[in-house]
């Protein structure tokens, strides 16, 4: 059961039948991490995929160096074309990618193992608390939109001192053709009902324009 289903030379039948136990494991593995992980129904569709791509590119490869070489620049280049993902989605292509490896190499009952065991594994300790700190859950990213001509870095101080248990500036940027910045701040509010009365306040001093208060994400940092 747990031996290469692989002989010296790979038959039509052997590959056929690794590429059912892919796909149907890794939809299977799909389905159950879309319970945890927050994406799209397109990123789980092509996590269901992966074991079985991944398994056939180590299928066709099967000791040739050369097209261990491509396929790995073709990784590369699949890498550097994609966007950044979250650290539950880069969690759940890994964990695609190292099935995939087990079938490709014939060993399809380690694959299956890999998938639902580590799939499951996920779900359980997401549905934990025990790794979650309260100051992490409880910071906020604050993006604040000022226009050019205003002197942007103490402006703010004393809103922040009244609402605020801790404020720190992250990131600046420019937007609107050079005619606005936009402030970012991570933040933690002393009295979480308060966010109109400090959102209302911050409006007095920024001109009106634009402000947003997202849950603290590196990703949404970024934006």
């Amino acid at each position: 059961m747990f031996d290469s289903i692989y002989s010296s030379s790979v038959t039509t039948a052997e590959f056929f039948l690794m590429a059912g136990v892919a796909v149907l494991s890794g939809a299977l593995y799909a389905w159950i991490m879309s319970r945890r992980v927050r994406a799209t129904r397109r990123f789980f569709i092509v996590v269901a995929l992966i074991p079985f791509v991944v398994g056939a590119m180590i299928t066709f490869v099967n000791g040739n160096i050369g097209a261990g070489v491509a396929i790995g620049g073709a990784f590369g280049l699949i890498r550097f074309r994609s966007a950044q993902g979250t650290a539950d989605e880069i969690a759940a292509i890994f964990i695609a990618m190292g099935a995939g490896i087990a079938f490709g190499m014939g060993y399809l009952a380690y694959g299956v193992i890999i998938l639902l065991a580590l799939g499951l594994l996920f779900f359980l300790f997401s549905a934990l608390h025990f790794f979650e700190s309260k100051r992490t859950a409880e910071e906020r990213l604050l993006k604040v939109t000022v226009p050019e001509s205003l002197e942007y870095t103490d402006m703010f101080d004393e809103v922040f001192a009244r609402y605020l248990l801790n404020a720190e500036r992250i990131g600046v940027k420019t937007t609107g053709m050079g005619s606005m910045f936009r402030l970012s701040f991570l933040i933690r509010m002393k009295d979480p009902k308060e966010e109109k009365a400090f959102i209302d306040e911050l409006r007095t001093r920024n001109g009106n324009l634009e402000i947003a208060m997202l849950p603290y994400t590196e990703q949404q940092a970024q934006l």
